[in-house]
């Protein structure tokens, strides 16, 4: 739309000159507006001069009472006053977030075995700290999650993710895993320790899940050239118990699983792997872009408070207790 005669381009006004208009009608005196404003009292009438100019309008007349603002700076002051409000709320401002206040829900990245490692406890913080929060779990491909993590729509991924390498992730190491084996509590196997022998005759049941920690197992077993026949194939672990009490399938699984397994089943019972499977760290992963942001800040300080090395619940072999911070 093209100017009319008298219109004024906003391009044109040099927006730190706001300050100064605002202050000499606060002080009502150049020398005070300068002290204000931490500057000479020269540079604070050549600013009223260069406003001078822009509005065509005297804006402040020497009177016996000082710096008197005439009708268009009474008019333009409260403007500018606000908009210097609302960029010192918008952009000086410390955020700040209120657990006990938000009514937020909270995405993470879990397997279904980390729902069971990792829900239980964060559920029951949450409800004491943040008793309006809600918890929200996703299970997705492995090449997803660092899309979800960038975009937002997931604000953790908890447990074994290699993939999320790269300067845009940080990551936080929580606690190491191992691998145990599961069988029926009258399998021929449950009478003594398993033997490598036992571990490669009898059939399998195997997991193949979207959560990654499996693949260490298999890397592992396939660098050592132990082939297991696996009788049974499937992306669930939830149905491995029901399975195990009514075969003689014997299933190498994450040891949280194993004993949440045990607890629940007792039919089912536990054997050490007759060989030294590896153990993996689970940690917590989130993007760069939300490093600084207040509320995911204290999402991360909670997981790491809650589940460490020194808190483990899930009994396992001594292990070395570290924990850092980095980007990868």
């Amino acid at each position: 739309m093209p100017m009319k005669p008298g219109d004024l381009a906003l391009h044109e006004l040099d927006l730190n000159l706001i300050p100064y208009l605002v202050a000499i009608e606060e002080t009502r005196n150049v020398s005070r507006a300068a002290e204000r404003l931490g500057v000479s009292q020269p540079r604070v009438s050549t600013a009223l001069g260069r406003l001078r100019d822009y509005f065509s309008d005297p804006l402040f007349v020497r009177t016996s009472r000082g710096m008197e603002p005439t009708p268009r700076a009474l008019a333009l002051v409260p403007v500018a006053r606000e908009a210097l409000n609302r960029i010192e709320r918008g952009l000086l401002d410390t955020q700040h977030f209120d657990p006990a206040l938000t009514t937020d829900t909270f995405a993470i990245a879990l397997s279904d075995v980390g729902e069971i490692v990792f829900l239980p406890r964060l559920l029951q913080t949450l409800a004491t700290v943040a008793p309006q929060a809600n918890l929200r779990s996703v299970s997705l491909k492995h090449d997803q999650v660092e899309r979800a993590l960038e975009s937002g729509d997931i604000d953790l991924a908890i447990g074994y993710f290699p993939d999320l390498a790269g300067n845009n992730f940080f990551q936080q190491r929580l606690f190491s895993h191992r691998f145990i084996c599961l069988m029926r509590r009258d399998h021929p196997c449950a009478r003594s320790p398993l033997t490598l022998a036992q571990y490669v005759e009898y059939g399998h049941a195997v997991v193949r899940a979207e959560g990654r920690s499996q693949e260490v197992l298999e890397n592992f077993l396939d660098k050592k050239r132990i082939r297991r026949r696996a009788v049974l194939e499937t992306p669930h672990f939830m149905s491995l118990p029901f399975i195990l009490s009514r075969t003689d399938l014997i299933a190498t699984v994450p040891h949280a699983i194993g004993y949440a397994y045990v607890t629940e089943h007792a039919s089912i019972t536990l054997a050490e792997p007759p060989l030294p499977l590896p153990n993996f760290d689970l940690k917590q992963h989130w993007h760069r872009k939300f490093h600084n942001d207040p509320r995911i800040m204290w999402l991360r300080s909670v997981v790491a408070a809650l589940f460490n090395d020194e808190l483990d619940e899930w009994p396992k072999r001594p292990g070395r207790a570290r924990h850092e911070d980095k980007r990868r």
